[in-house]
């Protein structure tokens, strides 16, 4: 590796805002005193995913740390990377350079230039503060908070990382697909006139869950199956299906919503193992216009699919989905099917973060990725309160999921199933 000293000159240039000497990158890295160490905290199926896209972005990249709560789910990890046979060179990572617990983003921040951040939700915003504080540039998985005061931590965070010219790309990684984008483009010159309505849904099956072990404490054995809480998820309308609002916004020009009310409930998934989430929503949200778009999810086996948005338009109607060919244009005129060349979604968040960096023109996600993980949050405490919840309301909540310690020994209760019209909004 580079010295210490050519290492920071190189990295406080990069960070810097539009410095005129790293308007080109050519014959810049060329002596490779600008190689970037990538941090992975967080090492699911996701965080594994994101570091071997992270390694396919640069020429001068390595893997240099990985955190996460647990030593298996590292070395799990670890073994995956390593077999994908493009990037097991860019790896580096020895066992002292393998922090786990609860404090391994610290250890993790504190010796890399780029961190990916792909734990469970709750973390998002300790983690991005940590990330900015330090000058790091960052790739934030979705959703960024599983509360408001997690959004409006992030939020600040966001501004400081414009402040420092720090790239912060989110994992709302539809805004990346090419189809989407040149629809949404459409959209916006007004291909189908104004909107009008739109539906966003997202139908899936059933995912993993861990049966808890006679050793595991209460702390292990939620962080183990971290998607059925709440405190750590979000709940599915924030965790996954945050995917479908995030359009809902981007085709509105990223405007948000005054207002929603909404449903859900576990049908389902009533068993304890499964904890205190729903299995289905249905949400209604107002814009201030008087568009409303109708959000349904549903994570139930064997029942019909669809991850969709339907666009009404007072001159034509659009579909958004990730099937092949599947968006597309509907007005008097014509009808328009994207057919241009495909890309990887994945891949690309990670090509243009590190082409911001080498660049020094920095992308920064923030507001929107912030603001759709709000959407989401409203929209969860809408069908657990049965209540007509506002953007206002939902941005100022002082509702806050964080457990009284990050400890693994200390008594973790899980929270009652919520009851529409018995549980509070706070």
């Amino acid at each position: 590796m580079p010295s210490e000293s050519t290492r920071r000159s190189f990295l406080a240039t990069s960070a810097a805002t539009f410095a005129g000497t790293l308007a080109t990158a050519g014959g810049l890295h060329a002596a490779g005193d600008d190689a970037l160490r990538v941090g992975l905290i967080g090492c699911g199926g996701r965080g594994s995913g994101a570091a071997a896209q992270a390694l396919r972005a640069d020429k001068n990249v390595t893997l240099f740390a990985m955190g996460d709560a647990f030593s298996d789910r590292i070395e799990t990890s670890l073994a995956a990377i390593r077999d994908e046979a493009d990037v097991a060179s860019k790896i580096d990572v020895p066992v002292e350079r393998r922090f786990t617990g609860f404090d391994a983003y610290k250890q993790v921040i504190a010796c890399c230039d780029v961190v990916l951040l792909c734990t469970p939700p709750q973390f998002r915003p300790l983690h991005l503060k940590a990330a900015i504080d330090a000058g790091r540039h960052v790739f934030a998985e979705k959703p960024v908070a599983v509360d408001a005061p997690g959004v409006r931590s992030v939020l600040a965070t966001c501004e400081e990382a414009k402040r420092k010219g720090l790239s912060v790309v989110s994992g709302l990684c539809l805004r990346y697909d090419n189809g989407f984008r040149e629809t949404v483009r459409r959209i916006h010159e007004g291909e189908i006139g104004d909107v009008v309505s739109m539906e966003a849904n997202d139908y899936r099956g059933a995912i993993w869950v861990k049966p808890r072990e006679s050793e595991w404490t209460d702390m292990v054995w939620q962080m183990r199956n971290w998607y059925y809480f709440t405190w750590l998820s979000g709940d599915f309308n924030v965790e996954q299906h945050v995917h479908y609002l995030d359009v809902c916004s981007w085709v509105m020009g990223n405007q948000y919503p005054v207002q929603a009310v909404g449903m859900g409930g576990r049908q389902v998934r009533t068993e304890p193992q499964f904890g205190q989430i729903f299995d289905h929503f249905s949400v209604v949200y107002e814009f201030a216009n008087g568009v409303t778009f109708y959000s349904n999810c549903r994570q139930q086996s064997e029942c019909a699919r669809d991850m969709s948005v339907k666009i009404a338009g007072s001159k034509g109607r659009g579909l958004l989905t990730e099937k092949q060919r599947g968006q597309k244009l509907t007005s008097s005129k014509a009808e328009w099917i994207f057919n241009g060349p495909a890309n990887l979604m994945y891949q690309t968040e990670h090509d243009e973060l590190f082409a911001s960096i080498r660049s020094g023109k920095p992308i920064n996600n923030g507001d929107y990725m912030a603001k759709s993980t709000l959407l989401g949050i409203m929209g969860r405490m809408a069908a657990y309160t049965g209540q007509r919840i506002t953007w206002e309301m939902a941005l100022n909540s002082q509702e806050d999921l964080t457990p009284p310690a990050y400890d693994w020994n200390i008594a973790l209760a899980v929270p009652p199933v919520a009851r529409p019209g018995v549980t509070k909004f706070r």
